[in-house]
């Protein structure tokens, strides 16, 4: 009879201890829902310093931007740099294409 009861408490440890582990993770889980101490009420005072708005946020709906200082790019000036981006593309493509087309060098035989 000595033998059934190691088990039985054997057992019982065994769910205890998963029980113990799956309330840990769930405080944990939990815990990231809560609401930080500087933001709590303490006591029923709802004395507290209003946040400042913030500035740094997304603007409104209609709220267009400042009219640019600078003039846009003139036309052929714009032209220049797409010819100078395309010919550098086409430079890359030309080094790719040398660099996998030649062939790896075998290691010397001894």
């Amino acid at each position: 009879m000595p033998i059934r009861t190691l088990r039985h408490l054997g057992a019982g440890r065994g769910r205890a201890a998963v029980l113990l582990v799956a309330l840990g993770f769930g405080t944990l889980g939990l815990g990231g829902c809560s609401i930080s101490v500087s933001d709590m009420p303490i006591l029923g005072g709802s004395e507290r310093a209003e946040q400042p708005k913030d500035q740094q946020g997304f603007p409104a709906v209609n709220d267009l931007p400042a009219n640019r200082d600078e003039a846009v790019l003139a036309p052929a000036e714009r032209n220049k740099i797409e010819q100078e981006l395309i010919a550098a593309r086409e430079r890359q493509a030309a080094s790719n294409a040398n660099a996998s087309a030649a062939p790896a060098k075998p290691a010397a035989a001894k």
